[in-house]
């Protein structure tokens, strides 16, 4: 039977106990530093040579969904009730509204040097250390808002504009591309400022802290966030029936993009899976 993934602003007291209780003992475990170490190693921008897989690439969205589903299933080990909460970042969007609770993931960086000071991932609450980093920071940080250079989260018409595109990706299948789904949903943009940033990007930069990184997973908030834009490619499949991930089939090897993306029928790393495995998860969870 398929399990559900729950608004965070929806939980009940309960819910956010166990939840946060189930991501402190996968941390204890020393399982959620590799998730840390997965992303950072997968996080390969378009300058760099070789394979793309979790982002500037159509396997953004299937990458993520594996992902998540990888962390709820070490959450599930702990608890099998548990599962991973989405953070509408289109409604909840002040710095003190869910998911920055006190009993859920805490709130703002102190504005000395940005360390989360207050719920359960706090530093000084001994359960949050930081051990895998791109920087010497052990403890969590956030710039909620990003407070030297504000900004807002998107809002729903700019998620509405994503979620419209009935293209899933288009060539040349990068940062650059201007139309398809896929990236009017990561974010990637020419521009300049906020407008340099939209959706899952400019998520990323108004949480700020560890979350502009690779290493953005050591802030938990990195689930509630991903569960989230999982959920915009399942509204999105809903509206365009019969709409695909794309490319169907690899560049062919005088393209500039022949050994840099992955094709629908292709395995896609580090897991033995293809993106048109993950396209339909409806047996295995969905979206209250």
């Amino acid at each position: 039977m398929a399990y559900v993934r729950k608004d965070a602003a929806t939980l009940t007291a309960a819910e956010k106990r166990r939840f946060v209780s189930a991501l402190l003992e996968v941390k204890r475990r020393g399982e959620y530093d590799q998730f840390v170490r997965t992303h950072i190693e997968y996080f390969s921008p378009d300058g760099e040579q070789g394979l793309r897989a979790a982002h500037m690439a159509p396997s953004f969205l299937p990458w993520h969904r594996r992902f998540l589903l990888e962390m709820e299933s070490a959450l599930r080990r702990v608890d099998p009730s548990v599962t991973i909460p989405y953070w509408d970042w289109t409604r909840d969007r002040t710095t003190t509204s869910v998911p920055w609770t006190e009993d859920l993931l805490g709130g703002d960086g102190r504005r000395s040097d940005h360390q989360v000071t207050t719920g359960p991932f706090a530093h000084q609450q001994g359960h949050w250390t930081i051990k895998v980093n791109e920087s010497d920071e052990e403890f969590l940080t956030r710039d909620l808002g990003h407070s030297r250079d504000p900004l807002d989260l998107p809002t729903k018409s700019e998620l509405e504009w994503a979620l419209a595109d009935p293209a899933y990706d288009v060539a040349p299948w990068d940062s650059t591309v201007t139309r398809g789904f896929r990236n009017k949903l990561e974010g990637w943009s020419t521009g300049r400022g906020s407008a340099a940033w939209y959706n899952h990007n400019r998520v990323h930069r108004w949480v700020g802290g560890v979350m502009l990184s690779g290493a953005s997973v050591n802030d938990p908030v990195f689930w509630l966030h991903h569960a989230f834009i999982d959920l915009q490619w399942y509204r999105w499949q809903s509206r365009h029936r019969g709409a695909r991930y794309l490319p169907e089939t690899p560049p062919g090897s005088g393209d500039k993009q022949h050994g840099r993306i992955v094709a629908r029928h292709q395995k896609l790393p580090p897991w033995d899976v293809t993106p048109d495995e993950l396209e339909d998860v409806g047996r295995i969870y969905r979206y209250a």
